[in-house]
């Protein structure tokens, strides 16, 4: 090809790659398109069902095809609403009640729209020396939340289960289990543990650890005293006990380990104290929540999700280490074509302290709801959830051939219907609460506690208020009654 050839080609491909840069012109009819379909979203929200049942027309991967050349907005769309955002769960409805929700804040999906425009590149200070400043000082805010030091280091990620995995690497690290003693060194958690802990303990190369399951009381959390039992016997055993992992918020029932005192056993026995606080952390913002989560500060690391205690959506966890040198340590790297970054100092760079080196720019869907918002309203609708697990308790107690377990240490409550005597409980409560989630109009999870199917209220999206409760509570009275009719 020759250079006038090369250049006519080059100018040809330059006018169709331009279409990936929208004048004004186009770019406002787009963006006018996109807020008309979220604001029509956001005002049918209240009277949207929390739960639609996939159908056939859910199931074509023709509406997804890529097309060669540009298809209009309204069409496109058109295939958002009818193949994504309407079967399944409606995670923004405050009738999801079914697992921990994900948040959903308005002025969170600003900041991701301003963050994506701007397309920082977050990962390292020389790149985007304010970007990392402001996460970095989001997670000190946490830090200073939870009652641990200055020092504190940690990272925002994507959910807990990376927040957790960075963690316990670090843990790792910090207590030399190489992998010549990964077979004799002891991990300690309980049954209800959320399951990323086991996954990351694989990723990282722990996954042959001994893994004690310490028993729990009558209210799930993790007895102290059967833990000092067992490490004991470990101990005369010969191995190595290393890491003792807490839960501040079981995704079960909402238990809280006795974390003062866990603490201290694992101060006794030089354990790395970790506490996976991915959905309870937050609560340490609410009046009576600080109280339910002392003795985190003496974790050695803690996770705490942004995305399910402070309302904002899927895809952000955070993870807090007190030694951050450790951190650091761990997940170091260089490269020669980084050289111009290594001599910016000033701030740790999210790259030096996660597995992830691409990151965009997470922080400002955090950032910009608590600067437009305010902490206060944060706190107020943390308080609210807290209270709305008290009023669902109450009124299910209340309520005749309905048992509650357990009383709630946050805002998840467990309970199931006990229906007329020889009648299978649990086939009874699996058909309520598909029931239930077919009716469409709030949508419960069910769990299991031994042998027993439970059904459970997970009270924490920010439009959760007592009139969803109330609402909630008929459905299952409704639907009890159906069932019953049935047999």
């Amino acid at each position: 090809m020759s250079i006038s050839q090369l250049e006519a080609r080059l100018q040809e491909l330059e006018q169709h790659a331009l279409l990936l840069e929208p004048d004004a012109s186009h770019r406002f009819p787009m963006q006018q398109a996109v807020e008309r379909y979220a604001q029509h979203f956001l005002e049918a929200l209240p009277e949207a069902p929390a739960f639609v049942p996939r159908s056939e027309t859910h199931d074509s991967l023709a509406p997804f095809a890529i097309p060669e050349q540009p298809k209009p907005i309204a069409e496109t769309l058109q295939v958002l609403q009818h193949q994504v955002d309407t079967p399944g769960i409606n995670s923004a409805s405050g009738g999801h009640l079914g697992y921990i929700p994900g948040g959903g804040l308005y002025y969170a999906g600003l900041g991701d729209y301003l963050a994506a425009v701007a397309n920082k590149y977050a990962g390292i200070f020389y790149s985007a020396p304010g970007a990392v400043k402001m996460e970095n000082l989001l997670l000190r805010w946490m830090a200073e939340t939870i009652g641990f030091p200055a020092e504190a280091a940690g990272n925002l990620t994507s959910g807990g289960s990376i927040a957790s995995l960075i963690a316990l690497a670090t843990a790792r690290d910090a207590k030399q289990i190489t992998s010549r003693l990964v077979p004799e060194a002891v991990v300690y958690l309980t049954s209800h543990t959320h399951h990323c802990l086991n996954k990351a303990l694989r990723i990282a190369g722990l996954g042959e650890c001994p893994i004690r399951l310490v028993p729990m009381d009558d209210r799930y959390r993790m007895q102290p005293q059967a833990l000092r039992a067992v490490i004991e016997q470990d101990k005369a055993a010969g191995l190595t006990p290393w890491l003792l992992v807490a839960s501040a918020g079981t995704t079960d029932v909402g238990a809280v380990d006795p974390l003062p005192e866990l603490a201290a056993v694992a101060q006794q026995h030089q354990l790395w104290f970790h506490v996976d606080a991915a959905y309870g952390g937050f609560f340490a913002l609410a009046p009576s929540g600080k109280e339910i989560l002392r003795g985190i500060e003496q974790a050695d690391s803690v996770v705490m999700d942004p995305h399910k205690g402070l309302f904002i959506p899927y895809g952000s966890g955070a993870v807090l280490i007190k030694d951050r040198e450790q951190l650091a340590k761990t997940h170091y790297y260089s490269a020669n074509y980084m050289q111009d970054a290594l001599a910016a100092d000033q701030e740790y760079s999210p790259a030096d302290l996660s597995p992830e080196l691409s990151k965009h720019f997470r922080g400002l869907r955090l950032w910009l709801p608590l600067q437009l918002h305010g902490v206060a309203a944060f706190r107020s609708a943390l308080e609210e959830k807290l209270l709305l697990a008290q009023y669902a308790y109450a009124k299910l107690q209340e309520l005749t051939g309905f048992e509650t377990p357990a009383a709630p240490a946050l805002s998840v409550v467990i309970f199931r219907y006990l229906p007329a005597a020889g009648a299978d409980a649990n086939a009874f409560n699996q058909r309520l609460v598909q029931a239930v989630q077919q009716d469409g109009r709030v949508f419960l999870s069910s769990t299991k506690l031994g042998d027993d199917f439970m059904l459970r209220f997970a009270i924490l999206s920010f439009r959760t208020h007592k009139a969803t409760i109330d609402l909630a509570l008929e459905i299952l009275q409704e639907k009890v009654r159906e069932l019953q009719t049935q047999r």
